[in-house]
């Protein structure tokens, strides 16, 4: 991309947590399955048993990124079905709790909206459900949530990660109170799949949702890993795919293709974790040298990836617009609710007003990025934001106030 000048524009990606580029390696391992191995994984001839056997394989790999055992992975079509198919799942097969005083869910205000939104539906239903409050960093209080636990509590679905400002849970200590209880418990681990080493028994977890395109396989294919013995209804209704849990034709190229994106998080993570953590903390240390700029999020125990800022003065998507004129590629938070005005639902539940929610920007980046382009971004960052604050009113109230 030239500029109007005739200048080679860059094109840096900083948008990861929206959507990861397919890994070349992944695209070549589904192609395949694509052209000429496209039979059926349920037919009994030659073309379907060769499709069953590439899912197997890729069962098994996601199995093994996350600790768990092959017959314990359903395939789906991505997060947004598999927070679906594990909160609806056990939301439906307590449903008898209705008829005494639940069944009651218990999750956090900062999840994703596939997370929520579910949620909200199923109180529509009858169900209750509790949105636990978060501190300033956007951690669950374990006290907080254990005291929230009644008689009817069927499920607590937290994220492991969040996907705005990065934030990690303490999935073990929660994962312990769920077990205590006797509660199923969920997480979201779409954002952190692939950038953390997960251990399903470790994290004390029964039910785990992934995502293909956020570690750099294809779009429209992800899984949830649903621990032996959890009891789940199903959603949809149909053929018996996936265990009589999923039903429908499986899409064997994109399951090959989350395969082989596990496969090569498994081989790549220690570097992937040195290498992206590296980046980010230069990035961070570079903008926050800039006049009233905010890390949001917890300072430390955040995703290696994520570095989301807030400027005091600016409104957020301006400044993205302005990067993307200089080819940077970011975001102000979820792309799932970038067509919505509003602050951000994660930022508000932090304690920030909605005038210092609206001025925040996330980066996300990944194994592709480099030293020179975070230079050129924290540059560019500088830039735009100082820009914006020349002709921004509320940044001269700030100003005048604070010479007063």
């Amino acid at each position: 991309m030239k500029t109007s000048k005739g200048v080679e524009q860059p094109r840096i990606y900083m948008d990861h947590a929206a959507t990861s580029p397919i890994d070349r390696e992944v695209a070549s391992a589904m192609f395949p399955y694509l052209t000429e191995r496209f039979g059926n994984a349920s037919s009994v001839h030659s073309f379907g048993t060769q499709a069953r056997a590439a899912m197997d394989e890729a069962r098994a790999k996601i199995a093994s990124l996350i600790g768990a055992a092959s017959k314990e992975i359903v395939f789906t079509s991505g997060g947004t079905e598999s927070d679906n198919l594990a909160i609806k799942g056990v939301a439906f097969k307590r449903k008898e709790c209705l008829a005494k005083r639940g069944p009651h869910i218990i999750t956090s205000a900062i999840e994703h909206a596939a997370v929520l939104e579910t949620c909200r539906y199923l109180e529509s239903m009858g169900y209750s459900v509790k949105y636990l409050p978060v501190d300033k960093h956007g951690l669950v209080n374990e006290a907080v949530l254990e005291d929230a636990i009644s008689a009817g509590t069927v499920l607590i679905t937290i994220m492991h990660a969040n996907n705005e400002i990065g934030t990690i849970e303490s999935m073990g200590e929660i994962g312990k109170i769920a077990r205590a209880h006797d509660i199923v418990f969920h997480t979201d681990a779409v954002q952190s799949a692939a950038l953390v080493p997960i251990d399903v028994e470790k994290m004390n977890v029964d039910m785990l949702s992934i995502s293909a395109h956020k570690v750099y396989g294809p779009k429209g294919v992800g899984a949830l890993y649903i621990r032996k013995h959890t009891a789940i209804e199903p959603i949809t209704h149909g053929g018996g795919h996936e265990h009589g849990i999923r039903p429908g034709t499986e899409n064997v190229a994109g399951i090959v293709g989350l395969g082989k994106a596990a496969e090569l998080a498994m081989k790549r993570m220690k570097e992937d974790i040195r290498y992206v953590r590296k980046l980010r903390d230069k990035l961070i240390g570079s903008v926050l040298r800039l006049e009233e700029s905010y890390l949001n999020g917890h300072p430390e125990n955040r995703l290696l990836n994520n570095a989301h800022f807030r400027f005091s003065g600016i409104e957020g998507k301006l400044l993205v617009l302005l990067l993307d004129k200089k080819g940077i590629a970011a975001s102000t938070g979820s792309a799932c609710f970038s067509h919505k005005s509003g602050a951000s639902h994660v930022l508000l539940a932090t304690g920030l007003n909605e005038v210092d929610a609206h001025g925040s920007l996330r980066l996300t980046l990944g194994r592709g990025n480099t030293e020179a382009e975070v230079e050129y971004v924290a540059y560019a960052i500088e830039e735009s934001v100082n820009q914006l604050r020349q002709l921004s009113p509320l940044w001269r109230k700030r100003r005048s106030r604070g010479n007063g």
